[in-house]
């Protein structure tokens, strides 16, 4: 039984999270952002999957928590279960999805949910897309793990910037940030964002899996410990069908057909 505000759809080895409340510019509410946390969470583990894909319907992808939940949860006494975890605890099933994940954002999108596309791997935006960390607008730190993320892509002093001043900023300022991966026409946002996920869909998973952990785990390991990983995968690797159809392909002067074994 699928969420209200939520649709999901799964082909051709994409699996795809739509935010789909246009009318209230997809603000997620807690059912939502629980919603997501338990899709991501059961797909880690479906073969069938090699790519996710989050984006919003209509022409936001989304513009955070809806403010209405947050003044009824956070105005008063405070739950206990709100206090035992974190608020972006919805998000970490996305950030350490073992597969490639990809934000695809249509129009506005800000607070939490520009926190969930930055734990993405990949973001593809409409050129009508709107960017911000509009937390300190409402007396907020940013959350979701924005000070995490931010800081790593842009740089320590931007981050800043972007974070206290809470301004907006278009598509072409966010790929000229490293924000966003590309920048494409709006009508076609989602052609171009499958014709992405399916070059990666259609690639080696087992080494596509393996190449996302690498880089991940270097970025905050060593030298030393990265070779040891690298030497580990690619011993995985030599075991798979895809490499030995990788190596045929090449012998042979093709396209090679993948497998994901």
């Amino acid at each position: 039984m699928g969420v209200e505000g939520l649709l999901f759809t799964k082909e051709e080895g994409i699996a795809t999270i739509t935010f789909n409340r246009p009318e209230k510019l997809n603000a997620v509410t807690e059912a939502m952002r629980t919603e997501v946390h338990r899709i991501a969470t059961e797909l880690r583990g479906d073969d069938e999957v090699k790519v996710l894909v989050i984006t919003g319907a209509g022409e936001a992808f989304s513009t955070g928590a809806d403010a209405s939940e947050l003044t009824a949860d956070y105005s008063g006494p405070i739950e206990p279960y709100i206090l035992k975890r974190p608020l972006g605890w919805w998000t970490l099933p996305v950030r350490y999805f073992p597969k490639p994940t990809i934000a695809a954002i249509p129009g506005v999108i800000a607070g939490v949910t520009f926190s969930l596309a930055l734990a993405c791997d990949f973001r593809i935006a409409s050129d009508k897309a709107r960017l911000s960390m509009v937390f300190v607008k409402r007396g907020l730190v940013p959350d979701g793990g924005a000070t995490y993320y931010l800081p790593r892509m842009v740089g320590t002093s931007k981050a800043l910037e972007l974070m206290l001043m809470g301004d907006t900023i278009d598509a072409g300022e966010a790929e000229r940030l490293g924000l966003v991966n590309k920048v494409v026409p709006h009508d076609e946002l989602m052609k171009v964002t499958r014709e992405f996920a399916s070059r990666i869909a259609n690639g080696p998973s087992v080494a596509i899996e393996l190449i996302k952990k690498g880089v991940y785990k270097g970025a905050m390991g060593d030298l030393e410990a990265q070779l040891d990983f690298e030497t580990l995968a690619q011993r995985i690797c030599f075991q798979t069908e895809d490499f030995k159809e990788g190596i045929t392909s090449f012998l042979e002067k093709r396209q090679p057909k993948f497998k994901g074994r």
